[in-house]
């Protein structure tokens, strides 16, 4: 195999080269949309840098990664736990600060991601079209628009859910103006303007990064990958392989040492009832694996997850074989 670095950026020529045949028309508005989030930081410059605006911005980029994995991901598109409409709506507020979009839309996304992953018709392969592209390159044009015929109804029958994919921009502005009113300046430039930007590119590495470099402990059909790096960022979102394997757990991080960090709020959460069946990958209860109800302990699948990182997904394809609702 080929040095996947080289291998993308020889997409991204093609990609420019490509696009012009294709001739995608452009988002003026989100080309627009993107370049002042980016330039918001360099505000600091003059207005200085608090304290009080480098903690609001750790804390806004945590919570709201939180709200990014939790949310947009596990909740709104692989339905990987029940909760209340109250909840949920949280769920959505708190997801829609982060400037990406209604939730609505973001799952309608990537649905259509996993349906089609690294083919030509993904929105954002990198194999097909660069890194460049698939980090960001692909929600500058109207491509992904004509892609997506319909939401999910299980969401669009929400009217709350559906007031929020009309007015998607209202959440992240209101916590703009929050902290500004808060913080003054500092605090919009830095509390939200990089703490936004770091949560967009932040999430913008699955799509791109956890496609490209990693270990695949599964045979999948596309190229998903488990990445350190982006799990770190995405609080054990970046498990990339895993995830593709068993989209619906809740659960990305799988053996001993891959830390989910959103998945162990989501157990709190769970005891205390704020949500409930949450999802995770069970193994079978037999010889070979005598495990306890939370089987991710170091002794329990050793073998299992040592195959997986030596490239040998068949042992841990055996062991975890089914999805189940706890």
């Amino acid at each position: 195999m080929g040095n996947p670095l080289a291998q993308s950026r020889r997409n991204d020529r093609a990609a420019l080269s490509g696009s012009k045949s294709q001739s995608e028309p452009l988002y003026p508005l989100t080309i627009a949309y993107f370049s002042v989030l980016h330039l918001l930081p360099f505000g600091a410059f003059l207005s200085g840098v608090t304290r009080a605006s480098v903690v609001a911005c750790f804390v806004l980029y945590i919570v709201r990664i939180f709200f990014i994995t939790a949310g947009y991901h596990c909740y709104f598109s692989h339905r990987a736990f029940k909760t209340s409409r109250i909840f949920q709506w949280i769920l959505a507020i708190g997801a829609q600060t982060s400037g990406q979009g209604s939730v609505v839309k973001w799952a309608a996304m990537h649905h259509y991601h996993h349906a089609h992953s690294d083919s030509q018709t993904d929105l954002h392969s990198p194999k097909q079209r660069g890194f460049w592209y698939s980090h960001m390159g692909w929600l500058l044009n109207q491509r992904y628009e004509s892609m997506i015929c319909s939401y999910p109804k299980y969401l669009t029958k929400f009217p709350e859910l559906m007031w929020l994919n009309k007015y998607y921009y209202l959440p992240t502005i209101v916590l703009a103006a929050v902290t500004w009113a808060i913080l003054g300046w500092p605090g919009l430039f830095i509390g939200y303007g990089l703490s936004t930007v770091l949560t967009l590119h932040a999430t913008f590495s699955v799509n791109s990064l956890a496609h490209l470099f990693g270990t695949r402990r599964f045979d999948t059909p596309d190229d998903s990958r488990n990445n350190w790096f982006v799990s770190l960022v995405m609080l054990g979102g970046g498990w990339h392989n895993n995830h593709h394997r068993y989209p619906r757990s809740a659960r990305q991080g799988l053996c001993w040492g891959e830390i989910d960090i959103t998945y162990g709020f989501l157990t709190l959460l769970a005891y205390s009832h704020a949500i409930w069946n949450l999802q995770t990958v069970a193994l079978p209860k037999n010889r070979e694996h005598r495990i306890a109800e939370r089987w991710l302990t170091p002794a329990m699948n050793s073998s299992t997850c040592a195959a997986g990182r030596d490239g040998n997904s068949e042992t841990f394809q055996q062991s975890a074989v089914r999805s189940r609702v706890r």
